[in-house]
């Protein structure tokens, strides 16, 4: 069985890019439909996964990455026989987030969050170098792509401050090696 990987945004696949060339995931891309992570929210939207889906003769298991979880996956009817299962993996509330842990401004940003986003107050405090933060995919490799201990780090330390969560609710952290 491979494990097929669906994440909301272009930032959550980069997210997950990076932990999986680190080995920080609990899988390997040997584990991963098409040995890859897919920028996906639907299967019927995304040519890529189907192809995969189509040439993959066995089982799957999907995994969706992403701060909305409420959205429904709607499994074509020539892939029901294929899918055995779903797992949504909660950014809430967004990934900015993991950005201002690892700047050290979370209780920060907890004293403004009534009023502002976490994307806002990213943009409004975040820089690398001389680069703002500007929401884009490049700039979370740059960030994190030669520092993944950062995006662990922040990853569990995000996890605690959540504290307890529903039963069924899985959070990034607990697609972590070390958590």
């Amino acid at each position: 069985m491979k494990l097929l990987i669906m994440c909301e945004g272009p930032n959550e696949k980069e997210i997950i890019d990076i932990l999986l060339e680190h080995g920080k995931l609990i899988f390997t891309a040997d584990d991963l439909l098409g040995l890859v992570p897919y920028h996906a929210r639907q299967i019927k939207n995304s040519g890529q996964v189907k192809a995969a889906l189509n040439i993959y003769p066995e089982e799957v298991k999907v995994l969706r990455v992403g701060d909305t979880q409420s959205e429904k996956l709607t499994i074509p009817a020539e892939y029901k026989h294929k899918i055995v299962g779903e797992e949504k993996y909660c950014t809430k509330p967004e990934l900015e987030i993991l950005l201002i842990i690892s700047e050290g401004l979370y209780d920060q940003y907890e004293k403004v969050k009534s009023k502002m986003k976490p994307k806002d107050f990213a943009q409004q405090n975040i820089k690398l170098g001389k680069k703002r933060y500007n929401n884009s995919t490049q700039f979370y490799r740059d960030y994190y792509g030669n520092n993944v201990d950062s995006l662990v780090s922040a990853i569990i330390v995000y996890r605690r401050k959540k504290g307890t969560h529903k039963k069924d609710e899985l959070y990034l952290a607990d697609l972590l090696v070390e958590k």
